[in-house]
């Protein structure tokens, strides 16, 4: 499997930017990826919805096809690798998944990470008239997309049988870059979900504290050890939630609406303070065991701010 060279993302989940009307929605996010591949993030993501998610804003808001949007950001990066935080299984055909995937791996030089989860928003699903499976079948779902996926990108001519989806002597062609792309499992699920890293994944995203994410770490390690596996193989990280400023009470000021909304989450999801407090929270994580970490940013239209974050980020990840 071919390692995941992610250690600092940052994920766009907003579309709806302070004074940006949609024609000029691209130059925008043409500028907050750009500035964070020069600042020290090595990786941009966004997510896979179809309306806006509860945390974030009203489910009324824009939200842009995922793959899409990451196609035209990589015609104008140069560095960042890009993917979906995650892509659901339930939304496409796993093998046109890994074709789309393997055609932005191709138009961005080798850049694009292929990230799969069980998917959770049944209200989309309904609104837009997909199948919402109980979690069950979407976990069997997810198992067949990792091993179709990962047929698609290493096979001259994948097949795979799998439980719901299948492929016969399919052609990718062109081929991934690298000749493999990276594939990144999301969640926490003990049982199901790390099993599906140590088995089939080059990456993990997970949530929490760190006490949690070292807990799920040994969990994930156990797994590994059943399926015989060296766990450093695995590249672990963390979604965030990132807000930083360059003073203590700048930072207070702006975390002090996350506070109240989010609640007894607030200090699993939220990272915040100024460049030295966040450093140590970032370190305090990769301690825990992980080796980056994923954030969004609630003004990620501030490109001195996504600047001073990846600059942070992108530090404590390389010590």
């Amino acid at each position: 499997m071919l390692p995941a060279p992610i250690r600092a993302g940052l994920q766009i989940p907003n579309f709806n930017l302070p004074g940006v009307e949609p024609a000029g929605l691209l130059d925008a996010l043409t500028g907050i990826a750009r500035t964070a591949e020069t600042s020290g993030f090595d990786s941009v993501y966004v997510m896979d919805h179809l309306h806006q998610i509860r945390g974030v804003g009203p489910e009324e808001n824009w939200m842009l096809e995922g793959n899409t949007a990451l196609a035209a950001l990589a015609a104008r990066t140069q560095t960042a690798h890009l993917g979906l935080m995650v892509g659901a299984v339930t939304y496409r055909n796993p093998a046109l998944a890994a074709k789309i995937t393997t055609t932005i791996d191709v138009l961005s030089g080798g850049r694009a990470i292929h990230s799969l989860g069980a998917a959770w928003f049944e209200g989309e699903h309904r609104a837009y008239g997909f199948d919402f499976p109980p979690l069950g079948e979407r976990f069997e779902r997810l198992e067949d997309a990792l091993n179709i996926s990962r047929a698609m990108f290493t096979q001259e001519r994948a097949t795979y049988h799998g439980k719901h989806h299948s492929v016969e002597q399919a052609y990718n062609n062109p081929r991934p870059i690298r000749g493999d792309i990276p594939i990144l499992v999301g969640g926490s699920g003990e049982r199901k979900t790390l099993r599906m890293v140590a088995q089939y994944a080059d990456a993990s995203n997970v949530f929490g504290e760190p006490d949690h994410i070292r807990h799920l770490m040994d969990v994930l390690a156990k797994h590994c050890e059943d399926v015989g596996r060296d766990p450093a193989e695995i590249t672990k990280t963390k979604l965030g939630t990132l807000v930083i400023a360059d003073t203590h009470e700048a930072a207070e000021k702006k975390v002090a609406p996350l506070r109240d909304a989010m609640a007894e989450r607030f200090d699993a999801v939220v990272l915040w303070g100024d460049r030295d407090e966040v450093g140590e929270q970032i370190v305090a994580n990769l301690d825990a065991g992980l080796d980056g970490l994923i954030v969004n940013m609630p003004e990620v239209h501030d490109l001195e701010a996504v600047a001073l974050a990846g600059e942070v980020l992108g530090a404590a990840t390389r010590r």
